[in-house]
């Protein structure tokens, strides 16, 4: 019965070590169109692309680590994973629509 539990105990702990490989992308800091340079919309630009294609990334990795575990996974453990992917869902939403959003500030600031 003790080395049943022990190894629950240890598959519990890969599980939860799997759902930590995965390493969130760190936020981008979105100037303020209205008062932003060119220079600086162009450099915010470029750092969401990079940040939308590591939370791409990020979001494959949540995917595979949930198909490794496979069925048989702990449902807390699945549970942990969705709600990892519909946060940086939503994350990669939000920064998408500020940067959007400061654009708009800018063409309104600067008109041609």
């Amino acid at each position: 019965m003790k080395t049943i539990f022990r190894a629950g105990v240890a598959l519990s702990g890969l599980v939860a070590a799997g759902a930590m490989a995965c390493e969130t992308p760190s936020m981008v800091a979105v100037p303020d169109g209205s008062e932003a340079t060119m220079d600086e919309m162009v450099t915010a630009q470029q750092q969401v692309k990079d940040y939308v294609a590591a939370m791409e990334e990020y979001l494959a990795c949540i995917n595979e680590e949930l198909e490794a575990a496979g069925e048989d996974a702990p449902d807390e453990y699945k549970s942990l994973m969705i709600t990892r992917h519909n946060s940086a869902v939503g994350e990669m939403e939000s920064v998408a629509a500020a940067f959007n959003e400061q654009v708009q500030a800018y063409k309104a600031a600067n008109p041609e």
